[in-house]
């Protein structure tokens, strides 16, 4: 779907199609954690994440023909959970292709929901030729985890319900994968004047460097956050980040990893590396604004994995 432009509009559609389909995530008090800090805490969505919201608007725009081919995704594990998840509500077959180092958390999760799992790639960019195959082959619906502008508009809602609970926002600050919801958000929140800070790992900085040239780059991500190890930042959410004027950080493992602490220790949130990258930058002093909002994107992480981060292992 590359070159397909989505605007403030869509996101404001996907909001009524998926209301009462998604849970409205709470906007918490984060102080504890940062002085006047406050926290949309995605984690409590269906399935763990914000994925939810755009594999459901995306799913609710298939035709019938579509529905029948089944559908198939690329993910290290919150987009396959949340993909298996919508697919088992309506009844279709899925497939996802993940890679070798993925969470076998995630991914188990995904399976006891239906979805079939070929995990046989060694990085994510085998991951991303594996489904092109199987798409070729099967004609299923692919269903792209962050560059389908129907999936960026479903997770652009997190920034409506921003705006609408916190009206005095200046800076909203958005952990940063494969760009997907930092595009959204930043659609739904820039018209209104709102800064958007994309906050990448050091070792997995993808949509910096596409900022930077323009253009797609693809990357080999190495991080402890295995929500934001995507091969590239891809056109339409580059187009979109270009647009709303996105700015963009990056922070090291260490901080993720402290700032997971903190959220666990101060705020009583159980979130996963790739959720707590926000938080880092701003306690990492890389944010600045009067009214900050930081998304903590996910809660979906491995007991072994969130233990040694916890104790500083």
């Amino acid at each position: 779907m590359s070159g397909e432009p989505f605007s403030r509009d869509d996101v404001v559609r996907a909001a009524e199609t998926i209301r009462g389909r998604v849970r409205r995530t709470p906007l918490l008090d984060g102080a504890e954690v940062a002085p006047g800090l406050r926290l949309k805490a995605e984690l409590l969505q269906h399935t763990g994440s914000f994925k939810a919201r755009g594999v459901t608007n995306r799913l609710a725009a298939m035709s019938a023909e579509e529905r029948s081919r089944g559908v198939a995704g690329a993910s290290a594990g919150n987009h396959a959970i949340a993909l298996a998840w919508g697919a088992a509500r309506e009844g279709l077959e899925c497939v996802v292709y993940s890679w070798a180092a993925a969470s076998p958390f995630k991914l188990d999760r995904a399976r006891a929901l239906g979805a079939r799992i070929d995990a046989e790639a060694e990085d994510p960019a085998g991951a991303f030729a594996g489904l092109e195959e199987h798409i070729a082959t099967t004609g299923a619906t692919l269903v792209h985890p962050f560059d389908d502008p129907l999936v960026m508009a479903g997770q652009g809602t997190v920034g409506l319900e921003i705006l609408e609970d916190a009206p005095d926002a200046d800076v909203v600050v958005v952990p940063v994968g494969g760009g997907g919801l930092v595009a959204g958000i930043a659609t739904a929140v820039a018209p209104r004047g709102v800064r958007v800070v994309g906050v990448e790992p050091d070792g997995s900085a993808a949509l910096l460097p596409a900022l930077e040239a323009g253009k797609p780059v693809p990357v080999t991500p190495s991080t402890i956050a295995g929500g934001l190890d995507a091969p590239y930042t891809a056109p339409n959410a580059l187009a979109a980040c270009q647009a709303a004027g996105v700015q963009v950080v990056t922070v090291p493992d260490e901080a993720i990893a402290d700032a997971m602490r903190r959220l666990y220790a101060d705020a009583k949130l159980a979130c996963e590396p790739a959720g707590a990258a926000g938080v880092a930058a701003v306690l990492s002093g890389l944010v600045e604004g009067e009214s900050v909002v930081a998304v903590v994107s996910g809660g979906n992480v491995g007991p072994d994995i969130a233990s040694g981060i916890l104790i500083g292992r």
